[in-house]
C-alpha cells in the first residue's frame, strides 16, 4: 500500500526521476488548491484499474490492435506517427457544451464507411490523404508552401460535416511548416534521425524534441517556477515505443521516465475513477463551460495533478500485481499503457464520467 510519505510533503522525487514532467507534476500537486489526490481514491481506483486490465489482457499490443494506427512498424510509420503527435492536440468542439448537437454536425472524417470524431478524425485525415496519393507524412513534402499549399491542407482535413472545420487549423498549418523545416534542415528530412541520436533514451529524445520544435514546449510559470507538462512529446516517444513494442526503433532503456500525456480527458476520467478530486468552486466552472486558459491556475492544476495522480496509481499497482502474483496477466505497466487504457477508459464511458472536461484551446494538447 502507498504511505503517506508518497504522497506527502516529505517525499521528494528529485532524486528519483530525470524527467522533468516528473518533478513539475509533484511540485504543482503539493500547491494545488483546487484538485486535489485522495489516497483512498487512489487505492479504490487501483484495484479497478488492475482488474479490469487484466480481464483485457492489456498491453502495448493494444496500440496496433486500433483500426486507423499502422501495422506494420518500419521508418513509415515513424514519419507517421510524427505528423500524428505534431497534430494531436485540441479536438473538442464548441459545440460539446450544446446537448443537442449531434456527432455529425461537429467535426468529423468518414473514412471506409466508418465516421471518426476527436483524435481519430486526425488519423483518419492523414490515411484519407495517403491514399489519395498525398504524401503528407514525407517532411520534405509538407515543409514546402510549394509542394503543400494551404488549400491543399484544408482538403485534407475536410471534415464530413459541411459547416464543421478541425479546430485551430490556422495553428496546425503552422506547426507543420515549422516541423517540416527543421526536419529537412537538421536532421535529414525525417524524425528517425532524433531517434537514432536518441541513443535508446527517451529521456534524451524529449529534450531533442523540445530543444528543437517549438511547438512542442508545453512549459508554463506556475508560483513563480517553470513547470514542464509536454504533452505532445511524451505521447509522441510513447507512440513508438508502442508501435515498436519496445523493440527496434523502439527500445528505450529509460522508457519508464515517461509519465502520462495530461490533457482534457485523462483527467475527466480520473475524476470519475475517483483518483483526483475537484473543488466544488471548480466543478461549477466546468459546469459553466468556462474555458481556461492555458497557462491558468485551475488548468495546471488539473494537468500537474492528473500526472501526478497517475505515478501513485501506477505504484499502487505495481504493489496489488506483486501481492496477487498477476505481474504475467500485465506483461508491461508503467505511465505509457496506464494512460492509454484510461484514455480507452474514457472514450466507451464518455456518457457515464459524470463531471465536464476541462476547456483549454491550445497547441500543446
Amino acid at each position: 500500500m502507498i504511505t503517506q510519505n508518497d504522497a506527502s510533503t516529505t517525499y521528494d522525487p528529485l532524486n528519483l526521476s530525470l524527467n522533468p514532467v516528473l518533478k513539475s507534476a509533484y511540485l504543482i500537486s503539493q500547491n494545488s488548491q483546487d484538485v486535489q489526490i485522495p489516497l483512498d481514491g487512489i487505492y479504490q481506483a487501483s484495484s479497478k484499474i488492475y482488474n479490469l486490465m487484466k480481464i483485457k489482457k492489456y498491453s502495448t499490443s493494444n496500440w496496433k490492435k486500433h483500426d486507423l494506427h499502422p501495422k506494420t512498424a518500419d521508418e513509415k510509420a515513424i514519419d507517421w506517427i510524427f505528423l500524428v503527435d505534431l497534430l494531436n492536440f485540441s479536438f473538442w468542439s464548441d459545440l460539446d457544451k450544446d446537448t443537442d448537437i449531434s456527432e455529425n454536425q461537429k467535426f468529423n472524417i468518414t473514412f471506409k464507411n466508418q465516421q471518426y470524431t476527436g483524435y481519430w478524425s486526425l488519423c483518419a485525415a492523414i490515411n484519407r490523404s495517403i491514399e489519395e496519393g498525398i504524401p503528407i507524412t514525407t517532411p520534405s513534402f509538407y515543409a514546402s508552401e510549394t509542394s503543400l499549399s494551404d488549400q491543399v491542407i484544408h482538403h485534407i482535413f475536410r471534415s464530413s460535416s459541411p459547416n464543421s472545420q478541425i479546430p485551430l487549423l490556422k495553428e496546425r498549418i503552422e506547426c507543420i511548416r515549422e516541423a517540416g523545416k527543421v526536419l529537412t534542415t537538421k536532421f535529414d528530412g525525417s524524425f528517425i534521425n532524433c531517434v537514432k541520436a536518441s541513443n535508446k533514451s527517451c529521456v534524451n529524445l524529449l529534450k531533442i524534441i523540445v530543444d528543437n520544435f517549438p511547438c512542442f514546449r508545453d512549459e508554463i510559470i506556475f508560483l513563480g517556477k517553470k513547470v514542464y507538462l509536454y504533452k505532445r512529446a511524451q505521447i509522441l516517444i510513447a507512440d513508438i515505443w508502442a508501435c515498436f513494442e519496445g523493440k527496434g526503433y523502439g527500445e528505450f532503456k529509460d522508457i519508464d521516465e515517461i509519465t502520462m500525456f495530461a490533457d482534457y480527458r485523462v483527467p475527466q476520467a480520473l475524476h470519475h475513477l475517483g483518483a483526483i478530486k475537484y473543488s466544488d468552486n471548480l466543478i461549477k466552472t466546468l459546469e459553466r463551460h468556462e474555458l481556461l486558459e492555458y497557462g491558468s491556475r485551475l488548468e495546471v492544476e488539473i494537468r500537474g495533478c492528473s500526472i501526478w495522480a497517475v505515478e501513485l496509481l501506477k505504484r499502487e499497482i505495481k504493489r496489488i500485481a506483486e501481492q496477487e502474483n498477476g505481474q504475467d496477466m500485465i506483461p508491461v505497466l508503467n505511465a505509457i499503457v496506464l494512460d492509454f487504457f484510461i484514455w480507452d477508459f474514457a472514450k466507451e464511458h464518455i456518457n457515464e464520467l459524470g463531471v465536464e472536461f476541462h476547456r483549454t484551446r491550445s497547441i500543446y494538447y
